[in-house]
């Protein structure tokens, strides 16, 4: 009688245990938490986080400067399939997210940090290899811009704020 009490409290532990870790999964299949909206960071249990500095992920823009409103073509590229990700352009003067995001692909949402559409992530957890985007700049002048993508291989591995190499601001000093 013992032992079958001892079974029903292992099984029943499992199971709860396995709910709460297919819930809190199943959160973030649809795109990132608001918590990581300033560090870019995924807020999943266990996560590994490598160098910042990934051989096979890259963030660019085929735009060396922008005007105040332009829109300004994304595209990331990866060597790997990956589930999840975080976009965002940054003001390079004091890392503020700037901008809005106009054109999305397939499989990714647009996430509210400060503004309506600052920011992207993906919607699903289908793999994913290479994005485009569209980011329009404010109206107002806010200077030199640096795009930055997380990455979230799996459930456990990620890289946080790979960056594009900066975009100028054109017309100002």
């Amino acid at each position: 009688m013992e032992d079958g009490g001892r079974a029903r409290t292992a099984m029943v532990g499992w199971a709860c245990m396995t709910l709460c870790l297919f819930s809190y999964a199943a959160a973030f299949s649809q795109g990132a938490s608001l918590s990581a909206c300033s560090d870019m960071m995924p807020r999943h249990l266990r996560v590994q986080l490598h160098s910042s500095h990934s051989n096979y992920i890259t963030v660019h823009t085929n735009m060396s400067f922008y005007f105040p409103g332009d829109k300004v073509p994304v595209t990331v590229r990866s060597t790997r399939d990956y589930m999840g990700f975080m976009l965002q352009a940054r003001k390079v003067s004091n890392n503020e997210i700037a901008g809005t995001f106009i054109f999305l692909p397939p499989g990714s949402k647009l996430l509210t940090c400060f503004e309506d559409g600052d920011t992207v992530t993906h919607s699903d957890k289908s793999l994913k290899r290479n994005l485009s985007f569209v980011w329009k700049a404010p109206d107002q002048p806010i200077g030199d811009i640096k795009f930055f993508i997380s990455i979230v291989q799996s459930y456990f591995v990620y890289w946080a704020k790979i960056e594009s190499a900066v975009v100028a601001q054109g017309g100002h000093n």
